[in-house]
């Protein structure tokens, strides 16, 4: 145990690594021309908008890294551990490529510290010798080092080089040449700079900043990830941002803007010892960045296949391969410096560059979107040592999405294809693995639990609001008939919202809690479909009477009240159509409007339609039927459906009944044509069970009312002799709904 707490890095590396990276080829090369181009306080602006990028994902990943152990792979175990491995490889996959390219833009950025050798040669000896004579060679010393030599000598030689970058620093701030800066241009928008090409500048610039998170992908090789990465990251972007800040403000008073754009080395001519100190600077900045990538890369693929990231077994177990005590990922580097070889071969990363930005902001956004989303869910589990501000991760997170499209609309756009494309491959044949779930769930329920206080609050703070389902259905019989389920899901799935209990008749008990468990994941997968909107669960009771009891007082779980209840029965074997009818009284004092299904096991078809039946006694149902019919109407499975009303008329004036119907209809704006509307005057011999089975006879569903005093005098007999037809709905309102 004692050496276990020996092995691996500390704080130092990460900051080293990141730090190297931050001060690197960009502003030896690049920042000069920025400053050129939009002056001190344009690059001001460059700098705090880099930072409300970089700074938010460096607190996310200092939050992140204290409140979980870190394991191999930096920012993509992070990304997977909390958006799940199928998202988590996406990002990683192009994490990896961009990490491995940038070793090559590094490596190709060093060659740049050479430039006075080329041009000697070229106006002494007339030879114009291309870049990849120092670009090869470097990049061969780089994969010899990384391969034989590992980690621990690529944290050493970051000492020394760390070490030039900031005495080359030093003398540029210790050089006084003769320049004298104009009065009045330090103010903002003075001194002619166009700000129209603010943002390609930018996406010059942007690059540099990038870098804070290179001593993350070290993860796997630190004693104490949760101190040493909020730590080291958290100094190296602060100190960077510091340092930027001063070196813009000494290149805008040691030379004009002409000289700022146009001469990439600008900074040799300002530093003391310039001619010497800056291309070791360089070279020392680049090949650090080029190291700190090399590390990093290889760590970050090692992850990924641990992971079984990828389609192949073999590739999975080769590349997951490392040795020594510090698992070093031998064959991972061969393939990112392989990667690297390809690139710094083609000499110019200039077309690539863009894209990197690109994936690196995807990281960015993804990390500081999981710090946002674990505050937001106020999880209890989530308890770092180092928290940032929800409102911080937040801004980092848009910050990240709208400088994507900023920079490069169709870049941002093609990595945005990209990565859904490998996802959507990951996913098929990762089938088995969950996705964004466990990150979302919280944010979820916190999301749903602050609806649900304030929809209540609302409804009794304005009274009555405008009807809506919001139904709940008791059944015993789920797994025998299907027909409650189904129709619960149609009038649930746009329009209001669907509570579905299993009842189980027995005794409360662990054992009977372990069966109800079992037959809730048996309801789940029933309503797995994406078209199912319903809400499942189980009741244990020892009696109906006592299901029912209990379930007239369970809250809403959509955060509005329940307000109708559904029951079932089989039309060819009414066992519990008693039971309904004895129970509907205590159903009528909890106010809920009823639904009685009887259940038919004739095939369903949509087309044959949904037809309503109103009598003169359904005054208050009759609305109430209406809606029911058109809310299920709305579902997918109904589309090829359509609704018919029947009225059942005593008055004499079949017109008048007709122009009343209409006015009705066209007033509560309903799709229902006035070639769907038939007014039935029966003679005193034909009763509505008649005129059901004679013209509905192949209807998909049948909607008829019913009234309690019904049920007092005629019991059962009320539902029983529809043989003809398939499912029937009876209906009974509270009270009568507005159309309108």
């Amino acid at each position: 145990m004692a050496n276990s707490k020996k092995k691996g890095f500390g704080t130092l590396p990460v900051f080293l690594t990141a730090i190297s990276t931050i001060l690197g080829a960009i502003l030896f090369l690049r920042f000069g021309f920025a400053v050129g181009m939009l002056g001190f306080w344009g690059v001001i602006l460059i700098i705090l908008l880099g930072h409300s990028v970089t700074i938010p994902t460096a607190l996310a990943l200092s939050e992140l890294a204290t409140n979980q152990r870190v394991e191999g792979g930096g920012e993509y175990y992070i990304i997977s551990r909390s958006f799940g491995l199928n998202i988590g490889a996406t990002i990683g996959i192009s994490l990896f490529f961009s990490q491995a390219i940038s070793v090559a833009f590094y490596v190709i950025a060093f060659t740049e510290a050479f430039e006075p050798v080329f041009n000697r040669l070229n106006e002494q000896y007339n030879l114009n010798l291309p870049r990849q004579v120092i670009s090869l060679p470097a990049m061969g010393l780089l994969t010899y080092m990384i391969i034989k030599r590992g980690a621990g000598s690529g944290v050493r030689i970051l000492y020394i080089v760390v070490g030039i970058i900031f005495v080359a620093i030093v003398c540029f701030f210790l050089g006084r040449p003769d320049y004298v800066p104009l009065r009045g241009i330090m103010y903002f928008g003075k001194g002619g700079y166009d700000f129209s090409g603010f943002f390609i500048v930018f996406a010059i610039v942007f690059p540099a900043f990038t870098g804070m998170t290179a001593g993350v992908g070290l993860s796997g090789d630190l004693r104490n990830p949760g101190r040493a990465i909020p730590l080291g990251t958290t100094l190296a972007t602060i100190i960077g941002a510091v340092i930027y800040i001063f070196i813009a403000w000494k290149l805008f008073v040691s030379a004009s803007p002409e000289e700022l754009a146009g001469e990439q080395l600008i900074m040799s001519k300002i530093a003391l010892y310039g001619g010497i100190v800056i291309p070791l600077g360089l070279a020392a900045s680049t090949i650090s960045s080029a190291i700190g990538s090399v590390m990093v890369a290889p760590r970050t693929l090692q992850a990924l296949a641990v992971d079984r990231a990828f389609p192949l077994r073999r590739i999975n177990l080769w590349l997951s391969r490392g040795k020594g005590e510090m698992n070093e990922p031998v064959n991972a580097s061969l393939v990112t410096c392989l990667i690297a070889f390809v690139f710094v071969a083609a000499g110019n990363v200039n077309a690539v560059a863009s894209i990197i930005s690109m994936f690196f902001m995807v990281t960015y956004g993804s990390l500081c979107l999981i710090s946002f989303l674990f505050h937001f869910g106020a999880d209890p589990s989530y308890r770092p040592v180092f928290r940032s501000r929800w409102y911080i991760s937040l801004l980092g997170f848009l910050m990240c999405f709208w400088l994507m499209f900023k920079i490069n609309t169709p870049y941002a756009i093609l990595a945005i294809v990209l990565l859904a494309l490998l996802y959507a491959g990951i996913s098929g044949y990762h089938k088995d693995r969950k996705g964004l779930e466990a990150i979302f769930s919280n944010a979820i329920f916190q999301f749903s639990r602050n609806i649900q206080i304030y929809l209540q609050k609302r409804r009794y703070a304005v009274g009555k609001v405008r009807w809506r389902p919001s139904t709940i259905c008791v059944s015993n019989s789920t797994f025998e008939r299907g027909n409650a389920l189904r129709l619960l899901n149609w009038v649930s799935y746009r329009h209001g919202f669907g509570t579905y209990i299993h009842f189980i008749n027995d005794y409360f008990s662990k054992s009977t809690r372990d069966a109800s468990m079992g037959i809730m994941q048996k309801l789940l997968a029933l309503t797995s479909d994406k078209r199912n909107h319903i809400y499942v669960d189980t009741i244990i009771s020892p009696s109906y009477t006592s299901a029912i009891a209990q379930v007239i007082q369970i809250p809403g779980v959509s955060g509005m009240e329940n307000n109708s209840m559904l029951l079932e029965f089989d039309k060819k074997n009414p066992v519990n159509l008693k039971q309904i009818i004895e129970n509907f009284a205590l159903i009528e004092a909890a106010r809920y409007d009823v639904g009685i299904l009887g259940s038919s096991p004739r095939d369903f078809k949509p087309r044959n339609g949904i037809h309503i039946w109103i009598r003169h006694i359904d005054f208050n149902n009759a609305n109430l039927m209406i809606l029911f019919g058109y809310i299920i109407s709305s579902h997918p499975d109904m589309r090829k459906s359509h609704l018919k009303i029947f009225e059942v008329s005593l008055d004499e004036d079949v017109d008048a009944t007709r122009k009343k119907l209409l006015e009705m209809i066209q007033s509560g704006r309903l799709p229902i044509s006035e070639r769907n509307i038939e007014i039935l005057r029966p003679d005193d011999k034909t009763n509505i069970k008649a005129l059901v089975n004679m013209h509905s006879s192949n209807a998909a569903l049948c909607i008829v009312g019913f009234h309690s005093e019904q049920l007092r005098h005629d019991g059962e007999k009320v539902f029983l002799g529809y043989d003809n037809t398939g499912d029937i709905l009876f209906v009974n309102a509270r009270e009568l709904q507005d159309l309108s």
